[in-house]
């Protein structure tokens, strides 16, 4: 009995959910009345030994059918043809089982030793969450769980081990084995035992729907390097320069991922692309048994425990990848990885107010996921003007508030060589990560380690929850912003008209009154009054815009929409957000490109320039 204690990972004590609840999992009802699991669940992976881990769908049962039984051959009896008659009444048979899941549907293949291992450890674990230890924490493991459940563990009948003469005898075994197999996976307690998982080849990813149908899964050995990016390998290609981690692969339609049993994180995704093949002799594996995938950004080998289980897994991975994942397999119009697809509804842009203002309402709309990729970013740009609601519609203030949300946001910047460029992607790296832990910057390429140098990220691409997607836009970044106007200059105030006044309060709410100076942080949720912080301080003498460029030789034509009279407004203006009287302001901080000074370089002062502006302007008001 000692030994039996002390051969148990003790994290194996908890159970989780009492008996009433051990079958209803965890997951969501979708407006279909299905449940599913959400997206989102890929980033709260835990270790496969946790039972906290989220991997059944709630309330749906699973069930397995052995569909046949293969008869095979071993190794040392493979060329003897003196006894093929007796090798053949009494070779070892593989069980093939088919698994269900609700909508998902996956064969396995298990010998007679798999069930036995599996029963084995079953019984280990019954043993030790019957022991009373002096722990209070195995105490309340012990009360959470169902005991007589445990107690009515099923139990496996004696077989032949893995040799099976007759048929009779096969089918016999074969009853035994699927009745055993379903006893154990309607008892939520063995159900959610992590050697039960393992051994029906189910994970944290293999019911995530918008993952995709359930491929083959299972623990192998991967070797290290094989990547095809510059600066990830080692530098040698002898066997000492790698070596072999144990990682759970789950193959998908798309791609292949690998896990860390222990921690559950994802560790590498590989994209299936029109390179993808798989080699499974010992010439390109250099390995006894195993299996190579190719493909355009990494060759990865992996080491199996014998030839047949090293066949299965590439015939496998290659079956359900060319049935399911064939539109990634072949180059498609303009060279592109992607089907070309229709009835794709598709919006195009001209000026960067409206791209700018669908992609506010795009992240503002984010339930699991952002993805930024900018050439250059400004986290402190605006993506909606005139700036009527405070900094409600900032770039960094919208990220914070998805993130704290719970929305998982990834930014992905080009790392310019600073002597020739001033974009300070590191300050706007740093700018976005000190915001919330759910936003992870990085920035491409390495020049050091790459050896890249005359090369940069021109994509401006911007994709909310996988569903939509803006592509070959603009960058969110100062001087972007415009409309269809091409206002020549900007300044003035915004005032909210009476017919577009709250009807709760009942009040006209000034908005913006001159040219302030802005501390640059995000303000919290304002609802009552929503200002920009910093504003509140009016200058005593305003600077006329009119009498400045009529001093110039502009007349009053040049750019009516943003000239200011005398008298007060020019015009007035219908956005999104109701009437706004008088002349707008559009561009802030270093967004506005003044003529008198213009300053790209400290970008870590984004408000700045508000200052510069204002004391251009009481200087031109002194001179009159």
């Amino acid at each position: 009995m000692d030994d039996t204690v002390e051969s148990l990972d003790t994290r194996e004590l908890d159970i989780g959910d009492d008996a009433e609840e051990v079958d209803c999992e965890s997951g969501e009802t979708n407006h279909a009345g299905e449940t599913h699991i959400p997206f989102s669940a890929v980033y709260g992976t835990v270790g496969f030994k946790e039972t906290d881990a989220q991997v059944f769908l709630r309330s749906t049962p699973i069930t397995a059918k052995i569909l046949e039984v293969e008869r095979f051959i071993r190794a040392k009896d493979r060329f003897n043809t003196s006894n093929q008659r007796s090798v053949s009444r009494a070779m070892p048979v593989v069980f093939r089982i088919e698994m269900r899941h609700g909508n998902f549907t996956w064969v396995v293949k298990r010998k007679e030793k798999h069930f036995v291992e599996l029963h084995r450890e079953l019984l280990r674990y019954k043993t030790f969450m019957r022991i009373p230890l002096p722990s209070r924490s195995h105490t309340v493991r012990r009360k959470s769980i169902n005991q007589s459940e445990v107690r009515q563990m099923p139990s496996l009948p004696r077989g032949a081990r893995d040799e099976l003469a007759r048929e009779e005898q096969v089918s016999s075994r074969r009853k035994q084995l699927e009745d055993y197999l379903n006893k154990l996976l309607r008892m939520g307690t063995y159900r959610k035992y992590h050697a039960t998982m393992e051994f029906i080849d189910v994970s944290q990813m293999s019911f995530i729907h918008d993952l995709g149908p359930k491929g083959l899964e299972g623990m192998i050995y991967k070797r290290s390097g094989g990547h095809r990016i510059p600066g990830m390998n080692c530098c040698g290609h002898s066997q000492i320069c790698y070596r072999w981690s144990k990682r759970w692969l789950v193959v998908k339609d798309s791609f292949l991922m690998y896990l860390k049993p222990d921690t559950g994180a994802i560790s590498f995704v590989l994209l299936v692309d029109k390179e993808f093949t798989i080699k499974m002799d010992s010439k390109h594996t250099e390995t006894k048994h195993g299996v190579r995938i190719d493909s355009l950004s990494r060759t990865l080998v992996l080491k199996c425990n014998s030839y047949r289980h090293a066949r299965w897994w590439g015939q496998a991975i290659e079956e359900f990848v060319r049935r399911h994942g064939k539109a990634f397999l072949r180059t498609h119009r303009f060279e592109s990885f992607a089907k070309e697809q229709e009835n794709i509804p598709a919006k195009w842009y001209v000026n960067g107010k409206t791209y700018m203002e669908d992609v506010a309402n795009a992240l503002e709309a984010a339930k699991e996921e952002i993805f930024i990729t900018d050439w250059w970013l400004s986290p402190e740009i605006f993506l909606k003007r005139p700036v009527v609601e405070g900094n409600r519609w900032r770039l960094d203030c919208i990220l914070k508030r998805k993130a704290q949300q719970g929305v998982r946001i990834f930014v992905m910047l080009y790392k310019e060589v600073e002597l020739a460029l001033g974009i300070n992607s590191e300050y706007s790296k740093r700018t976005l990560m000190h915001l919330h832990p759910n936003i992870k910057v990085m920035r491409h390429p390495d020049h050091v380690s790459s050896s890249v140098y005359l090369w940069a990220h021109h994509e401006k691409i911007v994709v909310i929850d996988q569903s939509v997607a803006f592509v070959g836009g603009i960058d969110l970044a100062y001087g972007r912003w415009d409309d269809r106007e091409h206002r020549l200059t900007d300044v003035g105030s915004v005032t909210r008209s009476a017919q577009g006044m709250d009807q709760t309060d009942g009040s006209v709410i000034s908005v913006f009154k001159g040219i302030s100076s802005f501390n640059g942080s995000c303000s919290a949720e304002l609802v009552d009054l929503p200002k920009l912080k910093g504003v509140g301080r009016t200058r005593k003498s305003r600077f006329s815009l009119y009498r400045h460029l009529h001093r110039h030789g502009l007349h009053h034509g040049d750019s009516v929409s943003s000239l200011e009279s005398r008298g007060g407004s020019v015009r007035s203006l219908q956005t999104g957000v109701g009437e706004l009287m008088g002349n707008t302001r559009f561009w802030h901080g270093k967004d506005y490109c003044n003529f008198v000074y213009k300053d790209w370089v400290q970008l870590e002062k984004p408000f700045d320039e508000e200052r510069h502006l204002l004391q251009a302007g009481q200087s031109s008001d002194l001179l009159n």
